[in-house]
């Protein structure tokens, strides 16, 4: 019996390809995408114990401000950014827009620039707020 899978084209792979800006920001953008979900239970479990009563507030509130949850929620905050972002980008496409090579590799390079550029903001503006 012969081998069948022996003349049929192997189909290429993320090893094969060389990473290019727009690829990179489409797998950030699924990463970010299941890192919100997981963010948004902590969002519940926040609003859950404010439900809850004073004392179980008042240990989810010391646990976000630690340096762990701070990190969280800097992460959190950060994937909310680049996620609305790469969404954005994905909407002007939708519309038929942005389709050109070079401004398409363009917007994804400056994504990650702004989202961290956001993510500091929001971060400098909570703080100034309390």
């Amino acid at each position: 019996m012969a081998n069948v899978t022996r003349s049929r084209p192997l189909s290429p792979h993320l090893q094969v390809y060389k990473p290019i800006p727009t690829m990179v920001m489409s797998i950030v953008h699924r990463i970010t995408g299941a890192a919100l979900y997981f963010g948004t239970v902590l969002v519940a479990w926040w609003l859950i114990a404010a439900a809850s009563g004073a004392a179980y507030y008042d240990w989810v509130s010391w646990f976000f401000g630690t340096l762990v949850g701070r990190l969280i929620l800097f992460g959190y905050t950060w994937a909310l950014m680049h996620h609305m972002l790469g969404g954005l980008r994905h909407f002007m496409w939708d519309m038929g827009h942005g389709y050109e090579k070079h401004f398409s590799t363009r917007l994804a390079v400056i994504t990650p620039v702004v989202s961290v550029a956001l993510t500091v903001a929001i971060w400098i503006v909570g703080t100034l707020a309390r």
